[in-house]
């Protein structure tokens, strides 16, 4: 029996904040700032940090509740998706789509006014690969959808180096590839504990199309790659110590879940690297904003 559709404001109000995926945000926000502060070699103004989190959040927002239109169909078949307000009829198509554009505009305006051209450009353009690329193409059509698509979840990095310096270099290229090669293991975790649900929607995720053992095996070789990227990053952006530590511990811990899993071939084993993935994500940037605070104090 589907639930109850809430006739409240409150009601309506959470159903829009569901389609913005709070806690996706949150993350893609949680290696924004970081990069700033390596960008800055230092602190950057609080005011430049409130500008570009506001404006990527609502790009972020808007891309996430326009990839709830455009998935609006197989969200109905996957049982962890079923209670998302489009499937529940909380809100209409037409409405979110609406919500998305908005928060995209004032997003792309925010930015631009209050960052400059560049940070406003990268997130748009990271916004229409994230739906186009990503969502109505590779999504449904190859098991390399969430390898290629992870690209939009890598952007947010070069919207905050962008914020402070007004350009791009060698360094947020090698901060984007640690998101990007990241992105795989992450997801394809998570991947394995639905993958009923991809397959009953005919979503072909990795785990959907290849065996267990197959996707433990790529799992660990995107780790190695994702360690090697996080070390990169330090004689490229000129880490201290702190930071060399940090991903060289962190790192090995990763490689250690994925050839437990790549051994032990469960469901539990799965969602403990995801759970670990995006503390992984999570120490490292705070390693490399505390590396440069002090290293700049």
């Amino acid at each position: 029996m589907a639930p109850a559709v809430p006739t409240t404001i409150g009601g309506r109000v959470r159903a829009y904040v569901a389609l913005t995926k709070p806690r996706i945000v949150e993350l893609l926000l949680v290696t924004t700032v970081p990069t700033m502060v390596v960008a800055a070699r230092g602190l950057p103004s609080g005011w430049l940090v409130l500008a570009t989190l506001v404006g990527g959040s609502l790009a972020a927002g808007g891309a996430n509740a326009l990839n709830m239109v455009a998935d609006r169909d197989i969200d109905r078949l996957m049982r962890r998706t079923q209670g998302r307000p489009l499937v529940t009829g909380v809100l209409t198509a037409r409405a979110a789509l609406t919500f998305g554009v908005v928060l995209e505009a004032l997003a792309f305006v925010e930015l631009w006014l209050l960052v400059n051209p560049l940070s406003a450009a990268l997130a748009v353009a990271a916004t229409l690969f994230y739906l186009f690329v990503y969502t109505l193409w590779l999504k449904r059509t190859s098991t390399q959808n969430i390898v290629i698509g992870g690209a939009a979840g890598a952007v947010p990095v070069l919207v905050g180096w962008a914020a402070v310096t007004g350009s791009l270099g060698l360094a947020p290229l090698v901060l984007f590839a640690i998101i990007f090669v990241w992105t795989p293991p992450h997801f394809w975790a998570l991947a394995v504990r639905y993958r009923d649900d991809y397959a009953a929607a005919e979503v072909p995720m990795l785990p959907v199309v290849a065996s267990f053992a197959s996707t433990a095996r790529r799992i660990v070789g995107y780790t190695i790659a994702l360690w090697a990227c996080s070390l990169v990053l330090a004689p490229v952006a000129g880490m201290g110590l702190i930071y060399l530590g940090a991903a060289l511990v962190l790192g090995a811990l990763f490689l250690h879940h994925a050839l437990q899993l790549q051994r032990e071939a469960t469901v539990q084993r799965a969602m403990r690297l995801f759970g670990y993935s995006i503390s992984y994500v999570t120490l490292l940037f705070s390693a490399m904003a505390l590396d440069q605070l002090v290293l700049h104090r």
